[in-house]
């Protein structure tokens, strides 16, 4: 396929930027969408020009890092994949295909389509763990029943990889999708509970503190997730919120 692509370039964080035009030529079909990105800095490089910077590590869609919005949507045209998952055959040739990075306050722009995502490393240290006790007496996970409705629903939580596209999408650059899958993936089992007070409003606290908007329940999160959060956690999240928010006697 030959294409032509308007990506995002910008120096650094205080740089104005803008879009580029550049050219590909006979890209497969079968070449992921980082892979097409390969190409194009081989090129660039080859012409003595600076590569485009994007983010990546796994390219299994586990780590989150390469999120892209292509064409006006989170992780590009095909549902339930992150960019790193996308084909070229989503595309046809000739096609036009924008290029741009996350747009949000609280993702500022580290470089071309580099976003810094630390913000979602404070709300995490702000509280999405547990307190183990490793004197040598812990006894095994296993031991502790859980309800099976209960261990599905924390396992379908934890499946967040952090990615960022539910804030990218957002119109209001809410974070409560990524916020309520680390909540309910705690708060469902109960190794989590004894600091599910705390761990709510310490991490909606960072949440605030970090910039990200309000959640206005337009569901748009969900439907961009490339792992389907499902919006039933930012209920558990309002739910544990409330619990957390009344003072003990």
């Amino acid at each position: 396929m030959d294409l032509t692509l308007k990506v995002w370039r910008q120096k650094n964080r205080n740089d104005k930027g803008k879009m580029k035009t550049y050219q590909v030529n006979d890209i497969s079909t079968d070449s992921s969408f980082l892979e097409m990105l390969d190409i194009l800095n081989n090129d660039l490089l080859l012409a003595g020009e600076e590569p485009v910077a994007f983010d990546h590590d796994c390219r299994e869609g586990i780590c989150g890092m390469c999120s892209l919005y292509i064409n006006g949507k989170a992780h590009g045209p095909d549902s339930r994949v992150t960019t790193c998952q996308l084909h070229m055959r989503k595309f046809k040739n000739g096609e036009t295909i924008y290029i741009e990075p996350w747009r949000a306050k609280a993702l500022p722009i580290i470089k071309d389509l580099v976003v810094d995502r630390s913000a979602f490393d404070r709300i995490q240290q702000a509280g999405g763990y547990i307190s183990v006790n490793t004197s040598g007496n812990t006894q095994d996970a296993n031991l502790t029943p859980v309800p099976k409705d209960d261990a599905d629903k924390s396992f379908d939580a934890a499946t967040c990889i952090g990615c960022a596209a539910c804030v990218a999408t957002c119109k209001n650059s809410s974070a409560m999708l990524f916020v309520s899958a680390k909540v309910s993936q705690l708060s469902l089992l109960p190794q989590g509970r004894v600091e599910a007070k705390k761990r709510v409003m310490n991490m909606v606290k960072q949440m605030d503190k970090e910039g990200f908007g309000n959640c206005s329940n337009t569901g748009s999160c969900e439907v961009e997730c490339p792992k389907g959060i499902s919006l039933e956690n930012i209920a558990i999240l309002n739910r544990e919120f409330v619990k957390g928010s009344i003072k003990d006697k």
